[in-house]
């Protein structure tokens, strides 16, 4: 069972490969890799407006959107043969990211903090 199934898995990520141009390995390391910075880099964005620093808050805000999208952006950039669906999610997974940047920008100027 065990090995039907990472027979399978492997069978998909092989098909991705020849298909689309795109390994879900380095997907998935460039994701994971990203984690940490992604969290620590809101963090410095929230502290950085609640102390009210411009230039700390650019840079971390920078950093916040360049770890949220690297690992589409490699999709984006490599992918090939892509179906437009792909190209809508990977769209509106952006401009999520770039929405949730500007909440929580938002947040602490409204909030007990601002």
């Amino acid at each position: 069972m065990i090995a039907y199934l990472i027979s399978s898995v492997q069978g998909l990520m092989q098909a991705a490969r020849e298909t689309y141009g795109v390994d879900p390995v380095i997907f998935i390391v460039i994701y994971l890799a990203c984690a940490p910075f992604w969290y620590f880099s809101l963090f410095r964005t929230l502290r950085a407006v609640a102390v009210r620093r411009s230039n700390e808050l650019m840079l971390w805000s920078t950093v916040f959107l360049a770890t949220s999208v690297a690992p589409f952006l490699y999709v984006l950039v490599f992918g090939r043969n892509l179906p437009w669906w792909v190209y809508v999610i990977i769209a509106a997974l952006i401009g999520e990211g770039l929405l949730t940047l500007v909440r929580k920008l938002r947040r602490p100027a409204d909030g007990p903090l601002g």
